[in-house]
């Protein structure tokens, strides 16, 4: 089968892989019909996520149809088109059964912190992702998810991560009726956290970056505010002070992670010379910009190493510091029902197709911000069949 190959950082290209099977009898095998290229790939393609092993197959955004499974799976069946959450996920264990389906037990035995990822280094448990015509699904009595009748791929397949993380996001914010939220990030994360706030009741979300085509998408999107960093202003703390009265908004979401700009010494220590787990620019503006008592949301991607972060601050301000992985499974219900009602339509922030015989091309063009790109979906040669 034609699959992503990881060849070392900037680095991949589309190969011939064998093809998968099944390994445990709740295994399942998916025929891919869409497949994307997530933010948090591109912190591996960068190589700024650690033990990313030549050799892996990324992607943990995917839908497919399910065409094989093993003899334990009865929640899903062979012909079923499925949106796959790109957490692995037990269902079963001590955290799963708290909803922590980031964090699950038996997903991934060599970490005392993270569950199990799809696509991702090592330190998500090494499996090969649906970067590829066909993938491996662990846990197929939980993890897939039948698509409902009517939704469309593009919708579904982004219900696989950037709608749920986005989601979770706004939720860990805490944001009261009224709130000021700031996100920093117009990936398609902080596009689609901004657009989320509104829906726990946000009175004013400002969205912070550094590309205008970003911004004026983000505009567009969310209906939010937009500013850049580097030419709207010349310190981002000082810039949302002056915004909410000098007393700083009730919450800010670090939508960017490990690959933030802004700061010199922060991009130098943590993204070049690999001293800290990335460059913590974006926490630092959320964490001294944010009101006394207020909330820092934490889902950009950072190593699973140390970070020169401003405790002292957190603690003299009286924060409340919430972050994970999104548990994609415990939000799925509500997502779908919102995009089904025409509330979320998570397929507006695609702005290209691009065949998975090309996916050096897409990363390329999504990396360097080619393109006015938002969000890449690669398309499977047999996608089609």
């Amino acid at each position: 089968m034609l699959a992503m190959d990881f060849r070392g950082p900037k680095r991949v290209r589309a190969v011939q892989k064998p093809m998968p099977t099944i390994l445990h009898p709740e295994d399942a095998i998916v025929k891919v019909l869409r497949t994307c290229i997530c933010g948090s790939d591109l912190h591996l393609y960068n190589g700024n996520v650690p033990d990313t092993r030549v050799g892996m197959t990324f992607g943990h955004e995917f839908v497919g149809e399910i065409v094989e499974v093993g003899s334990e799976v009865t929640n899903v069946k062979v012909g079923d088109r499925v949106l796959v959450p790109f957490n692995i996920a037990c269902g079963r264990c001590i955290f799963c059964k708290q909803g922590m389906f980031g964090n699950c037990h038996e997903s991934n035995s060599e970490a005392t912190a993270v569950g199990g990822f799809l696509g991702y280094a090592h330190t998500g448990g090494g499996h090969n992702g649906g970067q590829a015509e066909y993938a491996r699904v662990p846990y197929a009595n939980f993890g897939p998810t039948v698509i409902p009748a009517g939704m469309s791929l593009d919708d579904a397949v982004l219900l696989t991560d950037i709608t749920p993380t986005g989601y979770q996001a706004a939720e860990m914010a805490g944001i009261q009726p009224g709130d000021t939220v700031v996100v920093f990030g117009a990936g398609p994360v902080g596009i689609m956290a901004a657009r989320c706030c509104w829906l726990f009741g946000a009175g004013r979300v400002i969205i912070l970056d550094k590309e205008d085509y970003r911004l004026e998408f983000a505009q567009n999107f969310a209906k939010c505010e937009a500013y850049n960093f580097e030419t709207d202003m010349e310190d981002p703390v000082m810039f949302l002070k002056k915004q909410t009265d000098w007393i700083g908004p009730d919450a800010c979401i670090d939508a960017v992670g490990a690959e933030a700009a802004g700061n010199t010494m922060q991009t130098i220590t943590g993204r070049k010379l690999l001293l800290q787990a990335g460059s913590a620019t974006a926490l630092h503006w959320a964490i001294n910009s944010v009101r006394k008592g207020g909330v820092i949301s934490i889902v950009g991607v950072y190593g699973p190493t140390d970070n020169l972060v401003p405790i002292g601050n957190v603690l003299n301000k009286g924060l409340t510091i919430r972050a994970n992985q999104a548990s994609v499974k415990r939000h799925l219900p509500r997502l779908i029902d919102h995009v089904m009602n025409g509330i979320l339509k998570p397929s507006e922030l695609i702005t290209h197709r691009i065949p998975l015989e090309d996916v050096a091309d897409g990363y390329r063009i999504f990396s360097a911000k080619l393109d006015n790109c938002i969000k890449p979906v690669l398309i499977p040669p047999t996608a089609n069949a």
